[in-house]
């Protein structure tokens, strides 16, 4: 029972959302309840920004008692070793096609890019009131396609990579491979928006990190967190 408990909990979306007008707890009775629990001293969770749905992202769309509403399931090519950035099978769910869209039962084609999923979670919501009384939509993310960072230079297996879970600059190069012998173990990143957080360490849209220096306790704050669309230049 315990080990079926725990292969449901791994299982789960990672990012989900229902219309907010189905959701009755508020931000503020949460964290009124998380310091009750926990108590005043709890470490402050800092809120990251929301999931942006992109091209090739797998959705999971349901209305609660009539189930999925995907017209057909997604489907692609295993990613492999050698071929990292191959299309990926997404499982159940539906796939977000290259013009933005994807097609649900009853409603038909629509667009979906640039939307959080509790955005487009109110938005279906709206649009399967008209054929449901009072629908509860609950939209989650079954994959992860468009989230993708490239490496390129003197490392093992340059290429282009799919950014699934949070990675450092170094992390990054350690999934490359590593360093082949003749590099001189200095990194460019190139970013197309620098977050404000982040604008000391750019000059303007280039960071410059050299691993030497950080293996010897230098500079460990330029080890950032590779953002989607980076291009990791190894030289």
């Amino acid at each position: 029972m315990l080990l079926l408990l725990v292969y449901c909990i791994s299982a789960s979306h990672v990012f989900a959302a229902q219309s907010t007008a189905d959701v009755p707890a508020s931000e503020e009775m949460k964290e009124a309840a998380r310091t009750e629990i926990l108590g005043t001293g709890a470490a402050t969770i800092v809120p990251e920004e929301e999931y942006v749905i992109g091209k090739g992202d797998v959705l999971s769309v349901s209305v609660y008692g009539e189930g999925d509403m995907g017209v057909s399931a997604a489907s692609g090519m295993a990613r492999t070793e050698q071929s990292p950035d191959a299309p990926r099978f997404g499982g159940s769910g539906v796939r977000v096609m290259m013009d933005g869209r994807i097609s649900l039962q009853h409603i038909g084609d629509v667009e979906v890019v640039g939307m959080t999923l509790t955005e487009l979670a109110d938005y279906l919501k709206k649009l399967y009131a008209t054929i449901y009384d009072a629908p509860i939509v609950t939209t989650a993310l079954v994959q992860s396609n468009s989230l993708r960072y490239t490496v390129m230079g003197k490392v093992t297996t340059p290429g282009i990579f799919f950014l699934d879970y949070p990675l450092t600059l170094v992390q990054a190069v350690a999934r490359s491979g590593g360093f082949t012998e003749w590099a001189k173990n200095r990194i460019t990143v190139v970013r197309d928006e620098v977050k404000e957080r982040d604008e000391g360490l750019f000059n303007k849209n280039t960071l410059e990190f050299d691993y030497n220096d950080f293996i010897s306790g230098e500079g460990l704050e330029s080890n950032i967190f590779i953002q989607s669309g980076d291009i990791i230049i190894v030289n």
